[in-house]
């Protein structure tokens, strides 16, 4: 990519300020050289087919589909299948607890909402990687699809996936997990409002599309573009190789009719496949707009699972990055 600066070799620290959620970030590469700061990579077993209960042909060892998508091409068999979550966090129905003595002390309400498990293929692989680009944009299709189906009832339609054990995942083939929740997340609830504080201080302004056309000016942080959307390593990246995928043209939801970003997608989780040998354990996230949100702009969070969080992290909330956003973007361009 002509224009790009070379790859940073700074090693001092900086405290780093999320723009869309106000949340810090230490980055410091100057940890980087410590014992084991980052997890080795090493290829993932390969799935089972019979022991696999999302791979075709084993149908009957998950709930009754949901939905099944058919192969495009009209062959025999589903492309993409929903399904219930075996183990609901949130279940239709669910009782209300005993109303406690101290309300203002111990608050619960019932954990009512959809849980869904959307298998992303019928090929018994463990990664979106090792699909090809067609079939991830069914999968991300098949993502909207039931987002859509849930976001007039909810307050909020979360969907992630988790790759590997080590990223979460308790089956090893590649799927997405929604849940549509009763409430919005206090993460979710902090950047609705600064993205509602940005319209206002800038008379207008959205906060994800004028923070992406800095980057793209910049350059320093670009790992790739293509027609729909901008895969950026954010500044203030909480983790290691960190990305965030970007709509070129913002639009509130995700769920929405327009570009979904699925080939940038594809393209971003082979690249931290070859820059690490194989593809490392990671989660990645769906952000968006809250029922209500009058300003957002959604966007897609992957974040490999390299470092433990530790006693600062889990202690403070405070993020610590041994990796610069500005290297991680440079070793991905490359890779």
């Amino acid at each position: 990519m002509s224009g790009v600066p070379e790859t940073p070799t700074a090693t001092t620290g900086e405290v780093r300020v999320d723009a869309l959620t106000g949340l810090r970030t230490i980055v410091a590469p100057g940890r980087a050289g410590r014992p084991h700061a980052l997890a080795t990579v090493a290829p993932a077993p390969p799935v089972d087919p019979a022991t696999d209960p999302f791979a075709a042909g084993n149908e009957d060892r998950t709930p009754p589909a949901l939905l099944e998508v058919p192969h495009p091409d009209g062959r025999p068999g589903w492309a993409v299948r929903v399904v219930p979550n075996l183990y609901p966090p949130l279940q239709d129905g669910a009782p209300e607890p005993e109303r406690s003595h101290k309300p203002d002390l111990f608050t619960a309400t019932a954990a009512t909402g959809a849980s869904e498990v959307i298998v992303n293929a019928p090929d018994p692989v463990q990664s979106l990687a090792d699909l090809d680009a067609t079939q991830v944009a069914l999968a991300v299709d098949t993502w909207r699809a039931r987002m859509r189906e849930h976001a007039e009832s909810a307050a909020y339609v979360h969907l992630h996936v988790n790759e590997q054990a080590a990223g979460g995942a308790t089956q090893p083939h590649t799927h997405a997990q929604l849940l549509a929740l009763p409430f919005v997340p206090a993460l979710v609830a902090r950047e609705r409002e600064r993205f509602g504080a940005y319209a206002v201080r800038t008379m207008g302004g959205d906060l994800l599309s004028d923070l992406l056309q800095e980057e793209v000016r910049l350059r320093e942080r670009i790992v790739a573009i293509d027609d729909e959307a901008v895969l950026i390593a954010p500044y203030a990246s909480a983790s290691p190789y960190r990305l965030m995928l970007v709509p070129r043209r913002g639009r509130e939801r995700f769920e929405d009719a327009g570009p979904s970003g699925a080939a940038l997608l594809h393209d971003g989780l082979r690249r931290l496949g070859r820059r690490f040998g194989a593809t490392p354990p990671l989660t990645l996230w769906v952000r968006t707009a809250p029922q209500g949100a009058e300003r957002f702009c959604w966007h897609i969070d992957i974040a490999p699972r390299l470092a433990p969080l530790a006693g600062l992290e889990l202690g403070t909330g405070v993020q610590l990055n041994p990796v610069a956003p500005e290297v991680a973007a440079a070793e991905l361009r490359d890779a």
